[in-house]
């Protein structure tokens, strides 16, 4: 089938049916000419995705035989290889044209040894974008999505026709830059919810109505989609997962081995880093990212001498 950049495909496979993975294969169903295969824990699950028109797969071997591009929204590589390996995974298809699309947020240097080792193993029959997203469970559903692809021209435009039914896709440059520039959303993401969350306790501690001052701020410079999508949750102290806290710890750690590599001394990452570092282990790793306000509410002040 011609993709929208003319490329003649079979079909587009994602694995990785979550909270983000489930909604862009559903607009990818919707809004885009290829036909679409799925994968996962049981058909049952994803039975809304096969009434829609996806072509269900048993494993990743039986999808990679009918796509020329697969879309991996996975957590980190450690997963994206467990797909690729064994008997029933991807490469088991033993692919002659297979593009890869890795949308997990992972190391940008991660990403580049995986993709060699491919290229030198499969001949050049399996090749490797990335293109992690930004934009929430919200943007994800809206087909809102930041798109940040890195790669080889060709085979990022390939990447970037197919998820436009997701989002925006950009091309930032060669495989890796996709992971870097994810690195760099992770931090300005984290350093404002931390601070959402700080900001709230000191308003609410000092008698402010919390819901009048998140409205104010966002006439200001103070506003962001951080404050639009997650003030409200911040206010009704409503933390039930969509952005899982415990993930910006190894989201901090890439941005960490990012500066290190290009010779940064940040400011704010080690700062960020090490406050989410501390939420996570006071149990609050698998909550909300607004769960940054119940944080800062639990730290104990230092007693000043008197």
């Amino acid at each position: 089938m011609p993709s929208a950049t003319g490329v003649n495909m079979t079909g587009v496979g994602i694995i990785g049916l979550g909270a983000m993975g489930r909604p862009m294969a559903k607009n990818l169903i919707d809004r885009s000419s290829h036909t679409v295969h799925v994968t996962g824990r049981g058909a049952a699950r994803y039975a809304d995705l096969v009434a829609a028109g996806a072509q269900w797969h048993d494993n990743p071997r039986s999808l990679a035989a009918a796509v020329d591009v697969v879309i991996l929204m996975l957590p980190d590589l450690p997963e994206v290889e467990a797909v690729l390996g064994g008997l029933d995974g991807l490469l088991a298809a033993q692919p002659d044209d297979l593009l890869l699309v890795i949308s997990s947020t992972s190391s940008p240097s991660g990403v580049r040894e995986l993709a060699q080792r491919l290229e030198q193993e499969h001949a050049g029959a399996v090749r490797v974008v990335d293109a992690p997203v930004s934009g929430g469970v919200d943007g994800a559903e809206a087909a809102t999505l930041s798109v940040m692809i890195g790669g080889r021209d060709e085979d990022a435009a390939t990447a970037a026709g197919i998820l436009a039914a997701v989002g925006n896709p950009v091309h930032l440059g060669p495989l890796g830059a996709g992971q870097v520039a994810k690195a760099c959303n992770q931090l300005i993401v984290a350093s404002t919810i931390l601070a959402l969350g700080e900001a709230a306790v000191l308003a609410e501690r000092s008698g402010l109505d919390l819901a009048k001052l998140f409205d104010l701020l966002a006439g200001g410079y103070a506003d962001s989609r951080i404050l639009r999508t997650r003030g409200q949750r911040i206010v009704e102290e409503d933390y039930s997962p969509s952005g899982t806290a415990r993930y910006m710890v190894k989201d901090l750690d890439f941005a960490t081995s990012v500066a290190t590599l290009t010779g940064t001394r940040p400011v704010l990452l080690p700062a960020v880093k090490a406050a989410f570092e501390e939420l996570t282990e006071q149990g609050l790793g698998d909550r909300d990212i607004s769960v940054t306000r119940a944080f800062i509410e639990g730290r104990v002040a230092p007693v000043t001498p008197g």
